[in-house]
């Protein structure tokens, strides 16, 4: 999924989750915007050093955009550049087993659960069905299993992104009136 729905679904289930407990009188906040932030962690982590390479070698070594940006199903066997390492990257990134390690850890260190940390296993699992196995599959088991859901619907395909917008537009709208309620 794109980084924009990842963002919006990871800050609307944070107030969901605040919204919830005001109403069981439970003491909880889950701040919307670093939730925010992990909903698209994922997938800073894994593309931003390649796409700072592509970029400098744009700027800095006379190549073109057209050639530094290509898709790797656009020309068949070429690897863009950098691509390598955003594989890599992407496997510890969009992994279940890895996020469970880091959530515990977290948990340890500040001596209690953050809750903002489930805005990147809403990624994950956002993306387990949202991808194919030909572009960037989710491996979600990674290192444990190299199992990847194998009935993906690719998050860019045009119906996809109209239900995917579309219940956005709904929620978020839902939240709007809900402050412009509150408001009167």
């Amino acid at each position: 999924m794109d980084i924009l729905a990842h963002t919006l679904w990871a800050n609307a289930g944070a107030r969901a989750a605040n919204a919830v407990a005001e109403k069981k009188n439970k003491k909880l906040h889950i701040s919307p915007g670093w939730t925010a932030f992990f909903g698209v962690f994922p997938d800073f982590f894994a593309f931003s050093i390649p796409f700072i390479v592509r970029f400098y070698s744009v700027f800095f070594d006379g190549k073109t955009f057209s050639t530094v940006f290509v898709r790797p199903d656009m020309v068949e066997g070429a690897i863009p550049q950098g691509f390598g390492l955003a594989h890599n990257l992407y496997q510890y990134s969009h992994s279940l087993v890895i996020w469970c390690i880091v959530f515990l850890l977290v948990w340890i260190i500040f001596k209690r659960p953050r809750y903002e940390l489930l805005g990147w296993a809403l990624h994950i699992l956002i993306d387990i069905p949202s991808h194919v196995l030909t572009f960037f599959p989710t491996p979600f088991l990674f290192p444990l299993s190299d199992y990847k859901f194998p009935y993906g619907i690719q998050w860019s395909n045009q119906w996809y992104m109209i239900v995917n917008y579309g219940l956005l537009l709904i929620i978020w709208s839902r939240i709007a009136f809900s402050k412009i309620k509150s408001k009167i």
